[in-house]
């Protein structure tokens, strides 16, 4: 059976979108997974340090142990998103024993974020990780530029950013980034924009993102690997169809379908009916807004 680094480059080949559904509450972990299953899809379930220190994951080992409950092979793989050098905070993170630990539990796959680090630090940090990776026998995903959303206050108006191309990834410093860090797949800024995460504004409809799909085709051009796409929830169905005919193909999406789950427990207060609505919210977002229903015998 191919494992994450195979299935990531198949897709990337043939253009199909994997998403990847960040687990922000424990109990969202097995509809994701059923509802992946049922549409015979295939997606990673993943868990990002945010959704364990500010959300309701409560660990990296207990979304894996719930995982592991319910892992069907031919439409799932674990990942381990978003673990930072610096914090959205600003404070520094042992990143190491988080992913070395993660890795030895038995994670498909892992991020280094390394993004708010100067470049040489940042290839520095993500070369490091690349090969405990290696070691592990799973791919390293890294992010150059700045998708922002995840820091403390609300983020500059969307408009400014896409207009000027606020943090956007640069295509020189990617193609020499990938070569001299040797990450596996590369998150990259190309408009798209997180969900706050602030309590304040967790709530909130994200901004109806675009991306610059230009960009992304120079991106793909100069470093030949897989693209990921983060801050995936909002963006224009358009444009996210079009991403994946250009190197997009791991698209994250946490905010969608953190929301369904906690806007379902305020209201009811009933966990079953909150898994129903992320179990519908994957669903929809495979259906009818990636277009990937079926596409696992494609991959696997």
């Amino acid at each position: 059976m191919p494992d994450s680094k195979e299935i990531m480059q198949k897709a990337n080949d043939l253009g199909v979108i994997i998403p990847a559904f960040n687990v922000a509450h424990l109990p969202m972990t097995e509809p994701i997974i059923r509802a992946t299953r049922d549409q015979d899809s295939f997606a990673l379930v993943e868990v990002s340090r945010v959704d364990w220190e500010k959300m309701g994951a409560q660990s990296y080992a207990a979304v894996y142990k719930e995982y592991m409950k319910f892992e069907d092979r031919n439409h799932v793989r674990l990942h381990l998103d978003h673990v930072p050098a610096i914090d959205e905070d600003g404070n520094k993170v042992d990143y190491r024993a988080i992913i070395e630990d993660a890795l030895s539990m038995g994670y498909q796959s892992a991020m280094i974020d390394g993004s708010r680090l100067s470049l040489d630090d940042n290839i520095r940090v993500t070369a490091e990780v690349a090969e405990l990776a290696r070691k592990a026998g799973v791919p390293c995903e890294a992010e150059l530029g700045a998708v922002l959303g995840h820091e403390a206050g609300p983020p500059p108006p969307y408009e400014e950013l896409f207009s000027t191309g606020k943090g956007f990834t640069n295509i020189d410093e990617a193609k020499r980034f990938v070569s001299e860090s040797g990450c596996d797949w590369l998150s990259v800024a190309i408009g798209n924009i997180h969900g706050a995460i602030s309590d304040a504004l967790k709530d909130r409809k994200k901004p109806e993102a675009r991306l610059d799909l230009d960009h992304l085709q120079n991106l793909h051009t100069a470093t030949g690997i897989p693209l990921v796409l983060h801050g995936g929830s909002g963006v224009q169905q358009e444009y996210v169809l079009k991403a994946a005919e250009r190197g997009i193909t791991k698209i994250n999406v946490g905010t969608e379908i953190r929301q369904a789950y906690e806007k379902t427990i305020k209201e009811t207060g009933d966990v079953e009916k909150a898994q129903q609505a992320v179990y519908d919210s994957v669903t929809s977002l495979i259906k009818e807004y990636y277009n990937i229903a079926g596409t696992s015998s494609k991959l696997i």
